[in-house]
């Protein structure tokens, strides 16, 4: 399964947002809040239970309820980031939810925090997706600091379509496929600890025209992510000799765990 497939797949599975009892324009709020979020926002009444709650779930699936106030408590939180802690608990459920419409500011502030994370717990594997080597090459010190942490193994993916940029402490791999070529990802396996990994996958239709995609801290879905950039790609050395003339391994395993 491709990264395209793992998003296409969160894509199938909107979530809906049910505002029981609202005050007057609270559902709009949150309608404007998750316009760029695979959630739809709808309104119901109830002759029981309080006024303005609210309550996610997928089909007839429950995953949670929460207070408006609580929900919209502080501004901050109606942008989920990476750390759990810092947003409002029916956020919480909202990884694995698609995005829409990033620009590459979102994209590189959500890549931040897993990179913060990496770097925090100093051991592990770090896969990155720059799509090209001119995307690289502005975040080259920040990755070969990375690359120098302990025992943190840092990967960086390009597309070949320019001048390949010098890796020094960290594995560059070229690969002349429409999947690097389009796609933006960050992925941590967390040092082999579930609570720690976390990662990020989107794609790039078309030049311009923003990101979609999802996060997740599910770890048999990182363990996917990783396992499938593992198998697929390979290093390239000094010389360009690790790869195959299409810059990618001809053999693909396809790793145990998805879901």
């Amino acid at each position: 399964m491709s990264l395209s497939e793992l998003i296409s797949g969160v894509a199938a599975a909107e979530r809906t947002l049910t505002v029981f009892n609202p005050t007057p324009g609270v559902a709009e709020r949150l309608a404007e809040h998750f316009a760029d979020r695979n959630v739809s926002v709808e309104s119901a009444s109830s002759d029981e239970g309080p006024s303005n709650y609210a309550v996610l779930g997928t089909g007839d699936t429950f995953h949670t309820a929460v207070s408006i106030d609580d929900l919209l408590r502080r501004p901050e939180d109606v942008e989920p980031g990476f750390e759990r802690d810092s947003y409002a608990p029916i956020l919480d459920h909202l990884d694995e939810t698609l995005f829409t419409s990033y620009d590459r500011r979102q994209m590189l502030n959500a890549t931040r925090e897993i990179e913060d994370r990496a770097w925090r717990v100093g051991a592990g594997e770090l896969h990155s997706g720059f799509q090209s080597g001119g995307n690289l090459r502005p975040q080259l010190a920040a990755y070969r600091r990375l690359g120098g942490r302990d025992d943190l193994s840092v990967h960086a993916y390009i597309y070949p379509n320019g001048e390949v940029p010098q890796a020094d402490q960290f594995q560059l791999h070229l690969a002349r496929t429409d999947e690097i070529r389009r796609s933006w990802f960050v992925a941590y396996d967390g040092n082999g600890v579930g609570d720690y990994k976390c990662a990020l996958v989107a794609e790039e239709p078309e030049p311009g025209f923003g990101f979609t995609g999802f996060w997740t801290y599910d770890p048999s879905t990182v363990d996917y992510i990783v396992n499938h950039l593992v198998s697929s790609y390979s290093i390239i050395e000094p010389d360009g000799s690790g790869d195959d003339a299409d810059g990618r391994r001809r053999m693909t395993v396809r790793p145990k765990g998805c879901r």
